[in-house]
């Protein structure tokens, strides 16, 4: 009976032995299955409200980019999240590219600094790049206004003069160079900008509007200053063009597609004998808003520098990808059907 006794206890330690290594590595799987969501979590871009695989710079990158026909096609504006056009001088316009999604390996032509494209920058706590500058602009820079990159101290350093354009059409700049200068310039870059505000695809799908497909946005009798936009409803994006000539990138021919179109107009006035402008940014007013193949009308607030539509008083929501902000003189400018 003894001997029986001793083999019950042996077999019930056993079993007791079992349970509680089954019951350890129950209570591990939990922890395994939570690593593993964590992984494979969604990273959703703040400023197109898309997912991205892509490990791109956490903070912003606003560059000014040349828009003269002698700087066409550009370097980089198809991978831009958003793109600001406004007039520099005279007749002509500039390009404010805000990257977060994705890095260009390359970008430009770069062009000189203005004081408001300083303020949108702001807007989105960027790192701001640009070569040269207006004098408003430089008193900017010079105060500290905004962390910047610019050609001016960096030429033939961070900034590269390529052979195959003119000054003042030929100055670009890598992301490598622009993380390289924010290293020894002290800049923190592990900041993502606070998120846009976007609709489900379901919502972008119900948009009601009138139709509007072709959109043209003049800032001069010049056509080379006359943006085209032209939308597919086989692809729902809007392609680019001026001049008759699709907004591509130099060397590959991948074209600008966008999401949101949108049209803002600001108070202009021309402010000295080189034909800057000041343009305010702070008054609001009216917009136009163009998504999925229709127009909408809204109001434009300023809200921490985002220029940003609104309609009964509550802010639109874009439809996840790119957008183009053009900002025009009046609205009369703005012709679409």
């Amino acid at each position: 009976m003894l001997r029986s006794a001793k083999w019950a206890l042996v077999i019930l330690s056993f079993f007791i032995f079992i349970a509680s290594a089954c019951s350890k590595d129950d209570a591990q799987q939990p922890q395994k299955k939570s690593k593993e969501h964590q992984t494979a979590e969604k990273i959703i871009a703040p400023l197109t409200g898309i997912e991205t695989k892509v490990a791109s710079l956490e903070r912003a990158v606003a560059v000014t980019v040349n828009n003269h026909p002698d700087a066409r096609p550009q370097t980089g504006l198809s991978q831009a999240d958003i793109v600001y056009e406004m007039l520099a001088e005279g007749n002509v316009t500039r390009f404010l590219a805000i990257f977060q999604s994705e890095k260009p390996e390359n970008t430009g032509p770069v062009r000189s600094a203005r004081d408001y494209f300083i303020d949108l920058a702001k807007g989105y706590d960027a790192l701001y790049v640009a070569h040269g500058h207006s004098p408003d602009a430089q008193q900017l820079l010079e105060s500290g206004t905004v962390d910047h990159l610019n050609g001016i101290q960096h030429d033939g350093t961070l900034f590269q003069r390529v052979d195959f354009r003119q000054a003042p059409h030929n100055s670009y700049i890598t992301f490598e160079n622009i993380e390289k200068g924010a290293g020894d310039a002290g800049y923190q870059l592990d900041t993502a900008p606070a998120p846009l505000q976007f609709l489900d695809e379901q919502m972008a799908e119900d948009l009601e509007g009138e139709a509007a497909s072709s959109i043209k946005v003049s800032y001069s009798p010049d056509p080379s200053y006359v943006a085209e936009y032209q939308y597919s409803s086989q692809d729902e994006k809007y392609s680019r063009s001026s001049a008759g000539s699709k907004t591509v990138e130099y060397g590959n021919e991948k074209p600008v597609l966008l999401d949101n179109i949108i049209v803002i107009e600001a108070p202009h006035t021309v402010k000295d004998s080189e034909g800057r402008r000041d343009i305010d940014l702070e008054a609001g007013g009216r917009a136009l808003v163009f998504q999925r193949g229709i127009i909408q009308e809204a109001e434009w607030k300023n809200e921490g520098g985002r220029l940003l539509p609104y309609q009964n008083g509550e802010p639109m929501e874009w439809v996840a990808g790119k957008t183009w902000i053009n900002i025009v003189p009046d609205l009369t400018n703005v012709s679409f059907e």
